[in-house]
């Protein structure tokens, strides 16, 4: 959830950690802060209610002070209200010398939180964090050795947490912790950097280092060293950031939402590069760490997600069954381990996540992992704890995705998918050559089929526009349509805060057809018409129509018989079924982000979201 930024070097302090918090702000916006050790050895806070902008406007009134360290925070409310107090940083001790920030949540803080009221301790806020500020800063009165004090104390946290402080004595350190929350450490020459992700700091460098489980960063201008919670040194191992902060700006789009959509074409065409020869044969040497033979010992595939993820995944499934004859299921990530599945070394685990640092996905892949299946991540985000802690990542090439409601790295990981489903049938020789080849070659034809639907959108603005006083919207979609009817639904819900549900088409006559009364919009994925679920799909069609509904379809270029029954028709090109939901999906991102903005709704940053839920 929350944006944590840490920076201490030459430059201006407020202006880099604004920066990055400024591309984390998707990661909770119910308030930022942000605490500096300034040139004259003292410490000054300044946070906010409400968006960065807030925080901003109150620094501009309120200047600080010149500083080279500091750290930031931007915010999702778990405990406490979205107000001024909760908003962190949270200064520790009576003399409050340090300040601290957190990302997740301290299951035990009620018990530490009597222990210290107990011992006369004031609290200024109702958060969860402000405890551990405290016994930070008890500790260190005791022992006189901050890091000593800061290693106590997370060792007595239980939960999920990024952690880091500052302290006046200590004027060029920053001390951090991680143990089920993100952290990523950014180098420098003579400056170091520290975040929640490589967006915090990638305006400044591509030189990182991803923070491992139960580990503590002393971090200084000079260098940096980690250790694991019981002071055992770790050895790092860094990497390049493999894209810039510009990806990361809205290049003059109205919002990054729109910019996402638009990219696309692009974010597909990069999931591919490499991995598919202009034949039209997958090459996924991402699966080099699973030994080849253990393809064939598969028995079954379960996709483990959340949220859009999760359409991918049942995509997945689709793709993998149809392709590989490989038995495949989805199940909610937060749903998995807690209903004990069977599982075995003979079971693949695909686990699907655009940041790879989703708690719920986390946990359910370390599940799995002890019960002895193998674990494959289909991810966005580079140095991410997903694809550290898997057997073999897929790194989907999307490029950084800054609106909250997922678009390009959903079809970046639709695409992603059907490279694996291919790999999977060569591998197993389920398809012949010629299929393979086939099957490839109209996939590398999809880039440019996104192209043509974007170029087509007009029709859809408008008739979003119309809409914006819908109250509910329903969506049907049989076979791979019915996944890209939820995710319709779920993106109506996310930007336009309305009632949306998805259903698989022939569901309808099995309860849900009960919804329907006059005017009531529907949106209906269809097949071509080669396809024999159209038919039937024209059916579900029929039926709703002549209980009133206004049915709005999205149709495979040259489908003249939909507009007989459809008020509005909102055509893709023709492509393979299977991979027509990369088409089919962007004309219901477009109406959401549509009507939302008629609605004079922020799509980037919709109410009580956060872009990657770190917290159970």
């Amino acid at each position: 959830m929350c944006g944590i930024v840490g920076y201490v070097g030459p430059k201006s302090t407020k202006d880099v950690i604004l920066g990055g918090l400024r591309r984390l702000e998707y990661r909770g916006y119910d308030s930022a802060g942000i605490s500096v050790i300034t040139a004259l050895g003292t410490l000054e806070t300044r946070k906010k209610a409400g968006k960065l902008d807030n925080l901003v406007a109150d620094i501009e009134a309120n200047p600080l002070e010149a500083s080279k360290t500091g750290i930031g925070h931007t915010r999702w409310a778990t405990h406490g209200a979205p107000t001024d107090q909760n908003a962190h940083p949270h200064l520790g001790g009576s003399h409050s010398k340090l300040a601290l920030i957190h990302n997740g949540i301290i299951e035990n803080f009620a018990e530490l939180k009597a222990e210290l009221l107990e011992s006369g301790t004031n609290f200024a806020s109702e958060t969860d964090s402000e405890v551990a500020a405290h016994l930070i800063a008890k500790e260190f009165d005791r022992s006189g050795d901050l890091a000593f004090a800061f290693g106590r104390v997370v060792n007595r946290l239980h939960g999920a947490f990024t952690i880091l402080i500052i302290h006046e004595e200590f004027p060029d350190l920053i001390l951090a912790a991680r143990r089920n929350a993100p952290l990523v450490i950014g180098l420098g020459d003579g400056e170091n950097f520290l975040g929640s992700d490589v967006a915090a700091f990638v305006e400044h460098t591509k030189r990182a280092i991803s923070v491992g489980q139960d580990q503590i960063v002393s971090l200084s201008s000079a260098g940096v060293s980690v250790t694991n919670f019981d002071g055992t040194p770790v050895a790092t191992k860094e990497f390049e950031i493999d894209w810039d902060a510009s990806q990361a700006s809205k290049g003059g789009w109205p919002s990054f939402m729109a910019k996402e959509i638009a990219d696309q074409p692009q974010a597909v065409a990069d999931t591919m590069m490499g991995r598919i020869n202009s034949d039209g044969l997958v090459t996924l040497s991402d699966l080099d760490a699973l030994d080849k033979k253990y393809f064939d010992e598969i028995e079954r595939i379960i996709v483990v997600a959340c949220g859009t993820a999760s359409y991918a995944g049942e995509i997945a499934k689709y793709a993998v069954e149809k392709w590989s004859r490989i038995p495949a299921s989805v199940e909610l990530a937060h749903e998995f381990r807690y209903r004990d599945p069977i599982l075995n070394s003979k079971t693949l685990i695909v686990a699907i996540s655009q940041s790879g640092e989703t708690m719920d996905t986390l946990m359910a892949t370390r599940f799995a992992k002890e019960q002895g299946a193998k674990v494959l991540a289909i991810c966005n985000t580079q140095g991410a704890t997903l694809a550290r802690e898997s057997d073999a990542v897929i790194y989907t090439h999307a490029g950084p995705e800054v609106a909250v409601a997922s678009t390009k790295a959903l079809t970046a990981q639709m695409t992603a998918v059907y490279l694996l489903a291919l790999f999977l049938a060569a591998n197993r020789a389920i398809l012949d050559r010629n299929e393979l080849m086939e099957l490839g070659k109209e996939l590398l034809k999809i880039p440019a089929k996104v192209e043509e639907t974007l170029a087509s959108l007009d029709q859809v603005a408008q008739l979003a526009k119309k809409m914006e006083k819908a109250k509910t919207v329903l969506f049907l979609g049989r076979n791979v349509g019915f996944p890209v009817a939820m995710e319709g639904a779920l993106k109506l819900k996310e930007l336009a805060y309305i009632h949306a549900e998805g259903f698989a088409a022939g569901e309808l006559k099995h309860g849900p057809i009960a919804l329907i009364e006059q005017g009531q919009p529907v949106i209906v994925i269809l097949p071509a018409p080669s396809d024999p679920l159209h038919p039937k799909v024209v059916s579900n069609i029929q039926e709703i129509k002549a209980r009133g509904a206004e049915v709005i379809a999205i149709a495979v270029q040259g489908d003249k018989e939909v507009a007989n029954y459809a008020t509005n028709v909102w055509y893709v090109p023709a492509t393979e079924w299977l991979m027509a939901p990369i088409l089919t999906v962007i004309p219901l991102q477009a109406f959401a982000m549509e009507l939302a903005t008629a609605k004079g709704l922020d799509v980037d940053q919709p109410r009580n979201l956060a872009k990657s839920v770190t917290v159970e």
